[in-house]
């Protein structure tokens, strides 16, 4: 990292640029995502209802969608989201927000195999990351699996750390 790239990184955050990110910021980010995707998905229903409307305005009716319905769509989303952010760019909005970046063990960025696995994992078993509080490492459940690690990186493109 050259002094401009160090330059843009909070003085209080150096110490930390780096390094595994804990389980409170994690959560935080995780928080965040399930935000956008929520958002996400209350923008397609919106334009969904405005859809029908032009299609036929006299009889329209307010779809009703069952809590089924609603629970796939989010997970749906939730993956597709994840593993598209963690494939491209490396970070979600979330981890951007919080400083964070998600890297294979190496330091490098996921392939897109590897993002969908972890953003299955996450969307499955969200409670795995909790397990990052315990690991010495701070690694999730789902880090453990697929060999990944979540560390704090400030700076305002991806890099590998």
């Amino acid at each position: 990292m050259d002094n401009d790239e160090l330059s843009v990184v909070p003085l209080e955050a150096r110490s930390y640029q780096g390094s595994a990110a804990g389980v409170a910021t994690r959560f935080a980010a995780s928080g965040i995502d399930g935000l956008v995707v929520l958002v996400s998905l209350l923008a397609a229903y919106g334009g969904y209802i405005v859809v029908r409307l032009v299609i036929s305005p006299r009889s329209f009716e307010v779809p009703d969608p069952t809590v089924f319905l609603v629970g796939n769509a989010f997970f749906a989303g939730l993956v597709i989201y994840l593993t598209l952010a963690w494939w491209i760019a490396g970070r979600t909005i979330g981890n951007h927000v919080m400083g964070l970046q998600v890297v294979s063990r190496r330091g490098g960025s996921l392939g897109f195999l590897r993002s969908l696995a972890r953003a299955f994992l996450c969307a499955v078993f969200p409670i795995g990351l909790l397990w990052c509080a315990v690991d010495p490492a701070r690694r999730s459940l789902q880090d453990l699996v697929v060999h990944t690690s979540v560390v704090y990186n400030w700076l305002p493109r991806a890099t590998a750390a």
